[in-house]
């Protein structure tokens, strides 16, 4: 077993300490020979080493060869491509690149797409266009007027699974919706949106709530499950309600032939969102949101007196996102894509998914391991179950195995809950990342199970 450290594993205060010496800012500057001595002595012990296969644990890892290229570029000319004027080839980039992603992930013709910041902010536009819609069916503007515009804004409401995305709750709370206006649907044993209960639940809100979009994911965080996007656009037809497909996490792997069923329906969606950095190795920030009809962008135009002009013919990306300052992250996903080709994408996106599923085949046959779900991508969530240990005891013993692996600073695993069980995970999104050093990691959560109290 590997006792190469992928971090320090020091805690919060000794990390301070030496941290402390980078921020204390002096009259006189520094060499970049010292700068480097300095950070390599100070900080970089307490970084993670994503491109170690220990590290299995979050939505991240290093840049790609192709996407390092592209993002060097960005930084020396331009980093900013909010219009023509800041950066002509930047803006026309970005244009083509939406436009080629749209018919890669095989969406409408008439589909669309503008960079964003994170699948964050991609969520709460998806939300601000839904909302937009709603109003201008109800005969008034919502940038005019706000969600006073409606008769009763208490009604609004946003559908979504109990395993949806916790930047839904950001989405509401900035529309001024507030918590209140989310409701949970439920999910079936695979941790995908149950459909049945999503359809009954619309049923019955349909004399009290207003429903103006139904949240799908494709890929959710806890567990990588897709919901099933072609039943709930069906759904969502019925009720003339937005559908929004929050796809972050998992779009990418509609590309692998092997996969592509799981995302039946994916061009149904009024707006899509995806996040590059998590499955390309691209650089953050790298999110997209797509939308069905390109019109729908034009919701979020915004004019200027001195840029981003009403009348400018040329590309302008800016007025298809809050964003006024937007990065150059459209050059290092197409070098990457350039770099690898398109079937270089997928079998780098297919390694990580196939080792899961020969993970989760493993711990199957494990009478002291247990999977909560069956993987639908690259998340495997199962928890440790020694025989003879009491069940009100199993919760804290999954704490104990990821506090101290965390601590030894090996390797990376991490944690969540799934209803009222607290459950390990693996994630793996790397190519470097194996069975045998899943393996190994599994061995150390079995040693230090043994040691708990």
């Amino acid at each position: 077993m590997s006792d190469e450290r992928i971090w320090s594993g020091a805690s919060p205060e000794e990390v301070a300490r030496d941290i402390e010496t980078l921020v204390a800012f002096a009259d006189e500057g520094l060499s970049i020979e010292e700068l480097d001595t300095m950070l390599s002595d100070r900080l970089m012990p307490h970084l993670i080493r994503y491109d170690r296969p220990s590290f299995h644990s979050l939505f991240n890892m290093v840049p790609e060869d192709g996407a390092l290229h592209g993002a060097r570029l960005a930084l020396e000319w331009n980093q900013g491509v909010t219009n023509w004027q800041v950066s002509p080839g930047g803006a026309v980039l970005e244009e083509l690149c939406c436009r080629a992603l749209c018919r890669l992930f095989g969406l409408e013709e008439s589909a669309e797409g503008t960079v964003m910041y994170s699948g964050t902010y991609a969520n709460q536009q998806a939300l601000y266009m839904a909302l937009h819609r709603k109003a201008e069916k109800e005969g008034f503007s919502l940038a005019d007027e706000g969600v006073n515009g409606f008769a009763d804004p208490g009604r609004l409401a946003v559908v979504t699974s109990v395993d949806g995305h916790f930047s839904l709750r950001h989405a509401v709370r900035v529309l001024g919706l507030g918590e209140k206006a989310m409701v949970k649907a439920g999910v079936d044993g695979n941790r995908r949106m149950d459909t049945a209960h999503l359809r009954k639940m619309l049923a019955d809100l349909s004399g009290t709530r207003d429903v103006f979009c139904v949240v799908a994911t494709a890929g959710t965080t806890s567990t990588g499950s897709i919901d099933p996007i072609d039943e709930i656009a069906d759904i969502c037809a019925d009720h003339d309600t937005w559908l929004h497909v929050d796809g972050a996490y998992g779009l990418a792997y509609q590309l692998i032939p092997e996969w592509k069923h799981l995302f039946a329906g994916i061009e149904r969606a009024d707006s899509l969102s995806w996040d590059p950095h998590k499955q390309f190795g691209v650089p953050i920030p790298s999110s997209i949101i797509f939308t069905r009809r390109s019109e729908d962008l034009r919701r979020m135009a915004i004019f200027s007196s001195y840029w981003n002009l009403p009348d400018t013919v040329e590309p302008n990306p800016g007025i298809k996102s809050i964003p006024s300052t937007r990065p150059l992250t459209a050059l290092p996903l197409v070098t990457s894509i350039r770099h690898l080709g398109i079937r270089g994408v997928i079998d780098r996106l297919r390694s990580p998914l196939e080792v899961v599923r020969e993970i989760h085949a493993y711990l199957d046959e494990q009478p002291d391991m247990e999977c909560l779900h069956e993987p639908d991508t690259g998340i495997l969530c199962f928890r440790i179950v020694p025989e003879g240990l009491p069940g009100e005891r199993l919760n804290p013993l999954q704490y104990h195995v990821y506090d101290t692996i965390l601590k030894e600073g090996r390797r990376s695993i991490s944690i969540t809950k799934l209803d009222n069980t607290s459950v390990l995970r693996f994630v793996v999104l790397s190519p470097t990342v194996t069975v045998e050093a899943i393996r190994e990691t599994i061995a150390e959560v079995r040693y230090i199970a043994e040691s708990f109290g």
